[in-house]
Parts: C-alpha cells; sequence; structure tokens
C-alpha cells in the first residue's frame, strides 16, 4: 500500500492533539486549578460533538465538512464520529480519571498519539504481515517507540517522572508498551455489533495499567 499525501498529513496534524496532555501535566503546575484543563478539554469535546452532530444531521454541514476535510477522512468516518473526535473524548476521560495523577495522562496520551501514528505509517509504507487490517511491522514500530519515548524522551520532559525518581521503573516501561501496542493492534470488541474505538480506550487502559503497577511498587 502506498502513503498518500492525505494520510501523511493526517497524521501530522494528530501531533497537535499532543497539546492535550501537556495542558493536563503542565496547567496545574503553572498555578492553574486542577480541574482547568478537565473544563477546557469538556468545552472542545462539546464543540466536537456538535460539529459531529450537525454533519450527520444537517447535509449542508456535511458537505461543507467534507470538502474541508474530507480528502483526510477514512472510508468509515464519513458517516461515523471522527478519529479527533474520540481522542479528545479520551484526554477528557484521562484529565478526570487520573486527576492527581496528571503524569499518567501525559504519558499514556502522548505514547499513542505516537505510537498509533507510527504504526499507521510504517504499516502503510512496508506493512506485509498482516494481522485483521493492520501489520505486525506497524506495530512493532508501535512497541519500539514507545520503549524509545519511555528511555530517551520522557526522562528529559521537565517533572515529568519526579514521581519515580527521574526514571520510569522497568515493568511500568516494558509493560505500558506491549498494552499500548496490543490494544492498538487488537480491536476492543465488546459484543459482535460493539468495538470501542482505540483512540477512546487505549490511553485509558495504559494510564489504567500504569496506576495499577505504581500502587504495587511505589
Amino acid at each position: 500500500m502506498t502513503l498518500t499525501k492525505e494520510e501523511l498529513f493526517r497524521k501530522l496534524l494528530h501531533l497537535f492533539a499532543l497539546l492535550m496532555p501537556v495542558g493536563i501535566f503542565y496547567l496545574p503546575k503553572w498555578t492553574m486549578p486542577l480541574c482547568a484543563m478537565p473544563v477546557i478539554l469538556a468545552l472542545i469535546l462539546a464543540g466536537c460533538m456538535t460539529v459531529e452532530y450537525c454533519r450527520s444531521n444537517l447535509p449542508d454541514v456535511q458537505n461543507i465538512f467534507v470538502n474541508l476535510f474530507g480528502s483526510m477522512l477514512r472510508k468509515e468516518e464519513s458517516t461515523m464520529i471522527t478519529g479527533a473526535t474520540w481522542i479528545v473524548s479520551s484526554a477528557f476521560l484521562c484529565s478526570l480519571l487520573f486527576i492527581n495523577h496528571p503524569h499518567l495522562s501525559f504519558i499514556a496520551l502522548t505514547l499513542f498519539i505516537l505510537g498509533d501514528a507510527a504504526a499507521a505509517l510504517v504499516g502503510i509504507t512496508i506493512g506485509k504481515t498482516k494481522i485483521g487490517k493492520k501489520s505486525l511491522e506497524g506495530s512493532s514500530a508501535c512497541f519500539i517507540l514507545c520503549l524509545l519515548l519511555f528511555y530517551f524522551v520522557f526522562p528529559y520532559v521537565p517533572g515529568l517522572l519526579d514521581i519515580w525518581g527521574g526514571k520510569a521503573p522497568t515493568v511500568i516501561i516494558w509493560t505500558t508498551s506491549f498494552v499500548v501496542t496490543f490494544f492498538e493492534l487488537i480491536p476492543l470488541k465488546i459484543t459482535t455489533d460493539l468495538t470501542i474505538n482505540d483512540n477512546l480506550a487505549v490511553p485509558i487502559i495504559a494510564g489504567s495499567v500504569m496506576l495499577g503497577l505504581e500502587q504495587l511498587i511505589l
């Protein structure tokens, strides 16, 4: 499969989503109340859901939306909620669920946003060993990138790993990297007709796993 400029641009736009984990972690450190980022994300999510509702029920809005963003939409997103809305939903829920552990929201969201992009780009360009709709090569890229972030990026993000003494515990590094990779690859099916979107589920699952491990080892 060929990597199109639309898919590349879609993944580059996803990098803007990194502003959400940055805000979740740093706004409280900038003398803002803990509820500041959840409120901001709730407003953004309300805006996203309004757009989703309007484009689903108002043909004129749908036409405008398709004209503006149609080239970046996946086939299923033409009639369903977009990945952008799902990731905003996940960030909002993470900001609430881990409100007293903002480092977990930062790590979980960053791992998924970048890991998912790596999996898609590598899978599209060189993926040959198919696993469902995705590929082993793409998942390997996701796993490796997660490890690289843990070992070579997160230790240099100011204040991020202070609770762990400046270095993430090995069990958290490898377990969380595997969890992100596994659930990015395997659809989270609740029933035959109900599958939870990975943009929503993966950061929450990863954050929950880290929280459980953190409480066990600290």
